[in-house]
């Protein structure tokens, strides 16, 4: 397997400038606030940015900040389009709903014009995120590091947010997120992912191995596809913070993939994302963990939290690594944009997780 590409581009935008932005927004939003120690963290995603600060003032309502700003229009975006009030809408219904650990949400600006694009500003949580680069499936990080039994304490409690937050939030609630069209939750969530590819390749190589995931979806498809719910998004360990010391969750992030569809979406972005690291790993000759976060163990135990038995699953996790190879595919033409690849004759080999991807097509994975 080829060494993994640098890590790509995200922004354009300079952090010191939108510090210095920031503090004259805040200024008119809380006057005489100062904004220190602006920073961005090392984990920054490749989509919406974040950036961490302090206020000092003596009425403010929160002092250890996050603000998450819609992605740099100028860095060929990952999606089409960021809804902030969106995700702030989603945040502020789970911390009103459920008892997950989502941070408090403050101030939300849907004006561009102060830092380039709409943002909003939450609580920031101190602790210990599982890092993606390197993934921590490799050697040399806090939760590779980390014990089985300690390991089998932070699958637990991941386990446990997502059947808390799909047994505790009002499902009707969360029906603002269904996307246009007809049809069940699920069809629409398909659907909408079908114009999410279409939009990637346009103008560009298609990719045959992607199509063919979604032929294969049609086949599999659930015969009964169940209730929805509100589905987290990007339900994966690398997006929840654990404490500093222990492995406990602290806060729960990433709130911009959010949906209202079965609960098997969420468990099957679960599944994969897990997957998609140690495969990684191994095929760098690691062993990773592969005792961690097994498909049969997340279904036995969200199964025993819920009273729900997880159903579909072979379409559910071939639907997340499409979904998956969907971004990378975006991921790798934004690299190509940028100079820092080239596009192979085959598209399918931007796809960092073809391999895997087609045995899921194929019904070999498993």
């Amino acid at each position: 397997m080829a060494a993994p590409a640098p890590r790509p581009r995200t922004s354009t935008r300079e952090p010191e400038e939108l510090g210095r932005r920031l503090a004259a927004w805040l200024g008119t939003e809380l006057p005489g606030a100062a904004v220190t120690d602006v920073r961005v963290p090392a984990s920054n995603g490749m989509s919406s940015e974040t950036l961490l600060f302090d206020i000092e003032h003596p009425d403010t309502p929160v002092r250890a900040c996050a603000l998450r700003l819609a992605a740099d229009p100028a860095a060929y975006t990952v999606f089409p389009t960021y809804d902030m009030p969106r995700q702030h809408r989603v945040m502020s219904l789970v911390g009103a709903h459920t008892d997950l650990p989502v941070p408090r949400v403050h101030w939300l600006e849907t004006d561009p014009a102060p830092l380039g694009a709409p943002f909003f500003v939450m609580a920031r949580a101190e602790g210990r995120v599982p890092p993606d680069v390197m993934p921590y499936t490799y050697e040399g990080n806090w939760l590779h590091a980390a014990s089985d039994s300690e390991r089998a304490e932070l699958q637990e409690a991941s386990v446990s947010l997502l059947a808390r937050l799909h047994d505790q939030f009002p499902a009707e609630e969360a029906e603002f997120l269904l996307p246009e069209g007809t049809g069940s939750p699920l069809r629409r969530h398909v659907d909408a992912q079908r114009a999410y590819y279409a939009w990637v390749v346009e103008g560009l190589a298609p990719s045959p191995l992607l199509e063919r995931a979604f032929e294969r979806l049609e086949e599999l498809w659930p015969a009964e596809e169940g209730p929805s719910v509100l589905n987290w998004g990007d339900a994966r360990i690398g997006n929840v913070v654990y404490r500093p010391d222990g492995f406990e969750p602290v806060a729960v992030l990433d709130w911009e993939m959010a949906a209202y569809a079965p609960r098997e979406v969420d468990l099957g972005w679960t599944v994969y994302l897990h997957r998609f690291f140690q495969d990684l790993t191994v095929g760098f000759g690691q062993s990773g963990l592969p005792d961690f976060l097994r498909r049969a163990d997340i279904e036995r135990r969200y199964a025993e939290l819920t009273g729900h038995t997880p159903r579909d699953m072979e379409f559910h996790t071939l639907y997340a690594a499409l979904r998956h190879g969907i971004v990378m595919l975006r991921i790798a033409y934004r690299q190509a944009h940028f100079g820092e690849v080239e596009v192979p004759a085959d598209p399918d080999g931007l796809i960092l997780h073809h391999a895997s991807l087609r045995a899921m097509v194929q019904g070999t994975y498993w």
